[in-house]
């Protein structure tokens, strides 16, 4: 292994985004995602030397249009799938990892864990082991994956904003002017 794979400045990066998936044998390229309730797998095969990742939505749902159905789940786990098989990977070698499903609102759905609990549930029907990963919790997370050899990077996405109700109990009260005119 040479060192440009240990170094992330050093390799060629791909972003992978929302209802896309990228499949490579170039020991060179790092895929890069950004998730919050989105989850990405990120796939590789150890023997023939491929991999790749996608990044989807939601966990199902009905497709209207063109590459409608490449936000959800079942679309994006069999494409990626299917491109390292025809690579020359092998199903019974593949080894995935598993990142996002974050609870991203206080609200009645959680996408994100839907989102998590479709993913390790269609692994499991598919049989493909799980390597390791991160599901779940709270907030988004950057994720970094080099496909060839399997090594992920994993860091938080922090937002350093302040809360909505604190930027408005900051804002000064200004009184009504009885007597002022507004002109456009």
């Amino acid at each position: 292994m040479t060192t440009a794979l240990l170094d992330p400045a050093a390799s060629h990066r791909v972003h992978v985004g929302q209802g896309e998936h990228y499949v490579t044998a170039d020991p060179g390229v790092m895929l890069t995602t950004i998730l919050g309730s989105c989850v990405a797998m990120c796939l590789r095969d150890p023997v023939a030397g491929i991999g790749g990742m996608n990044h989807f939505l939601l966990p199902d749902g009905v497709a209207c249009g063109k590459d409608a159905g490449r936000r959800y789940g079942a679309y994006a786990m069999e494409i990626l799938i299917n491109d390292c098989l025809k690579m020359g990977g092998r199903r019974d070698r593949f080894e995935a990892k598993l990142f996002g499903g974050g609870r991203m609102f206080d609200s009645l759905q959680d996408v994100g864990r839907a989102n998590a609990d479709f993913a390790e549930r269609f692994l499991r029907d598919e049989g493909i082991a799980v390597a390791g990963g991160s599901l779940r919790g709270a907030g988004g997370r950057r994720v970094q994956y080099w496909p060839v050899t399997g090594r992920a990077l994993q860091r938080p996405v922090a937002d350093h904003s302040p809360p909505l109700a604190a930027v408005l109990a900051a804002r000064p009260v200004v009184a009504p002017d009885a007597g002022a005119v507004e002109l456009f």
